[in-house]
């Protein structure tokens, strides 16, 4: 596993007075893009669970750990292949024993490639499979034995339009996400009597990213002045919001989407 680990830089300051602090909690980000991902670590660093953000290439994740550090919270990058079953191992062994418990898990790792049936080859299809299902199965099961011991933790996955349905050229990704979608539903079903809250979040629209901005320019440029692109960080707070939910009231699965998509 490679990892990148960077310091908060308020967590030597001079003249700080320490309270008797809460030991670190962590919120596990598998998946934090410059986006998505990225809004939901500082959504939970703001509330002082240290973010542990995952991505295949930890030095691609520096721009957002500075970003949480100036706003006052804490983080930690890790460079992890989620398909890989050794380096995730270790990275949860590694985030468990360096930073803390992993009190909120997200997955939100994904591959949207629509080709047509016709023209799909094994070999990316498999890749679709392996990151938006398989890398979820893989992270859960260990995240999962953490929580399972301790009685108590949040799961989170991040799921499409493509979690309910599939559409013409989008076989391999509506494929990966149904397996994402049923793999979460088990997991709910089988963990939430020991305490673990497992959700799973439909996002349907266009998310205001670069590659939106400057793939489909004349679409942004009609729909974001009219609340018609989906803002990162109100997505976060829906994570958050369901990770501070009461055990008497879990929700399982939420659809985010901006009121002119049609669904």
């Amino acid at each position: 596993m490679r990892r990148l680990d960077v310091l908060s830089p308020t967590s030597h300051s001079p003249g700080m007075v320490q309270n008797s602090p809460r030991p670190p909690r962590a919120a596990l980000v598998v998946g934090a893009g410059d986006a998505t991902g990225g809004a939901i670590a500082r959504r939970f660093a703001r509330e002082g669970l240290v973010a542990c953000v995952t991505r295949r290439h930890a030095d691609k994740l520096a721009p957002l750990v500075d970003r949480i550090h100036a706003e006052g919270g804490t983080a930690r990058a890790f460079g992890s292949d989620a398909r890989r079953e050794e380096e995730v191992v270790d990275l949860i062994e590694t985030v468990e024993t360096e930073i803390g418990p992993i009190e909120a898990f997200v997955y939100n790792v994904g591959g949207n490639v629509p080709c047509s049936l016709l023209d799909e080859t094994a070999r990316k299809y498999f890749k679709l499979w392996e990151m938006a299902c398989f890398g979820g199965f893989l992270n859960a099961r260990e995240v999962a034995k953490r929580m399972v011991a301790r009685g108590r933790g949040t799961m989170i996955f991040t799921g499409a339009t493509a979690s309910r349905r599939g559409a013409a050229n989008f076989a391999g990704f509506a494929g990966a996400k149904h397996g994402l979608r049923a793999l979460a539903e088990s997991a709910a079903r089988e963990l939430g009597p020991r305490g673990i809250h497992v959700a799973h979040v439909i996002i349907d629209g266009m998310i205001d990213t670069e590659f939106i901005r400057e793939t489909f320019p004349e679409t942004y440029a009609e729909r974001i002045g009219v609340d018609g692109v989906v803002n990162p960080d109100h997505i976060a707070e829906n994570y958050w919001w369901l990770h501070t939910q009461p055990r008497d009231a879990w929700t399982f699965e939420i659809d985010l989407r901006p009121y002119m998509e049609r669904w």
